[in-house]
């Protein structure tokens, strides 16, 4: 594992940023210690610093995984987050949506929503923000990009999209021999 370089970092924070805004630094300085961004097999993992100190006696080879895994870097250095930073992402997020009952079992198939499943979007959405889906029980499916901004959902036909899937809790069970 190593640390990220200038590039990595700016890669990773810009992706972030668009979910959680401002709220990024909370997850770096947390009240339970310090935490950071490592580089292990063009993976980003967040762990904490303590565990990070215990895992430098393991030889990179032997090390499978370390931390939670937020995402990848493409073979193009562009970084594509994974689900499994759902848990991290979703308490800070800043701009969110609620589906309908019925269009949650759509969403975690890997579909996009659209306007007929909204439940709810956030106020001052706009177009190409990330956003963290929830159920209307207030609880995390998953994460996309909004297609459309707040005032525009309210204008547009119900079969119309209005947020881009990008990852979802289903992803756990589809895709459960790729996720580390």
């Amino acid at each position: 594992m190593r640390p990220l370089t200038e590039e990595e970092t700016r890669a990773l924070f810009e992706k972030l940023a668009r979910y959680v805004g401002e709220n990024l630094q909370l997850l770096v300085d947390r009240p339970d210690g310090a935490y950071c961004f490592r580089l292990h097999r063009d993976r980003v993992y967040y762990l904490s610093e303590r565990i990070l100190k215990l895992a430098t006696s393991i030889p990179r080879e032997n090390l499978v995984a370390l931390g939670t895994c937020f995402g990848k870097f493409t073979k193009t250095q562009k970084f594509r987050l994974h689900v499994t930073a759902l848990d991290y992402l979703a308490p800070y997020a800043k701009y969110k949506v609620w589906v309908k009952p019925g269009a949650e079992q759509s969403f975690l198939y890997g579909n996009h929503i659209l306007k007929s499943g909204l439940g709810r979007i956030t106020e001052s959405t706009t177009q190409y923000q990330g956003v963290v889906v929830y159920s209307m029980a207030d609880v995390p499916l998953g994460f996309g990009v909004a297609a459309k901004s707040t005032q525009e959902c309210r204008k547009v036909d119900p079969m119309a999209i209005v947020v881009f899937h990008q990852a979802d809790i289903g992803e756990y069970i589809r895709h459960e021999e790729t996720l580390t």
